[in-house]
This record gives C-alpha cells, sequence and structure tokens, in this order.
C-alpha cells in the first residue's frame, strides 16, 4: 500500500494525464509522460504512447455533458498506472520516480486547454475570488478575521 505522499504523485499524475490531452502541450506531454511510465523500456514507451492516445482521443470525442465524469474516470485509470508503477519500484526508483512525477505535474498539471483561463457558467453565493493565468499568487480573506 502507497504512502499518502505516494498516492498523491500518483493522483497528480493522472490529472494531468486528463488536462494535458488536447492541450497545446499534449505532444511534447506524452512523450514525456511515456517514457515515465516506460523507465527506459522503448516497448513499455511505445504501449504507454497508445495508451495516452486512447485516452486523448476519449477524451476528445466525449460530449460536453460527459465530459467531467469521463475525465474523472481517466484520471483514475492513471491514477492506477502511476500507483502500480510506483509500488513495483525499489525504494531508491520510486523517489526518483515520485520526483519526475511531481515534475510532471507541476508542468503540465495546470488546464492549458482551449477552454483554460475561463469562468463559465457558474454560480457564486458569497464571496468569491476567481483568478486566471500562470504561475499567479493570490491570498483571499474574507470576513472580519482577514
Amino acid at each position: 500500500m502507497l504512502s499518502e505522499a505516494l498516492t498523491a504523485a500518483a493522483a497528480g499524475g493522472g490529472m494531468a494525464v486528463v488536462q494535458s490531452a488536447g492541450a497545446d502541450s499534449w505532444a511534447w506531454f506524452r512523450v514525456r509522460c511515456a517514457r515515465l511510465v516506460g523507465r527506459g523500456d522503448a516497448d513499455a514507451e511505445r504501449e504507454a504512447i497508445e495508451r495516452l492516445d486512447r485516452t486523448a482521443a476519449v477524451l476528445n470525442a466525449v460530449d460536453e455533458g460527459d465530459r467531467e465524469r469521463v475525465r474523472a474516470v481517466h484520471a483514475v485509470l492513471w491514477q492506477g498506472e502511476f500507483a502500480s508503477l510506483l509500488e513495483a519500484l525499489a525504494q531508491e526508483e520510486r523517489d526518483r520516480l515520485v520526483e519526475q512525477l511531481v515534475q510532471l505535474t507541476k508542468e503540465f498539471g495546470a488546464d492549458d486547454g482551449p477552454q483554460g483561463g475561463a469562468v463559465s457558467g457558474n454560480t457564486f453565493h458569497g464571496p468569491t475570488a476567481v483568478q486566471t493565468g500562470d504561475h499567479n499568487r493570490q491570498e483571499n480573506h474574507f470576513g472580519s478575521g482577514g
């Protein structure tokens, strides 16, 4: 069983896959992700590319009404892929993979797809702060204690 930190790294990787699919950065992401999953094995990298491409095809073809559900399913599938990989490795290699997975998530985890940076169809009741853009920092304090 994986620790919380390893599970979080695997979950972040799963989210990075679904957030990158269909984005401008997809071609580069899929190569980096396949290398990470393949661990130097060319056949494993090719298989990972095929699975990543199938994921992207499904996510790009899904109806708008089902998009979030399908994204969530594929995020969990890829989380499982990364978790299985982490469980199979010795500690030193696992630590190295976690570093690479965290870096991949940092680089590609933000949604830079066609709908990125937009706030649409939201209803807010009460104090709300919305920020868009890359590498921003936002600090919000609501109420009298702020």
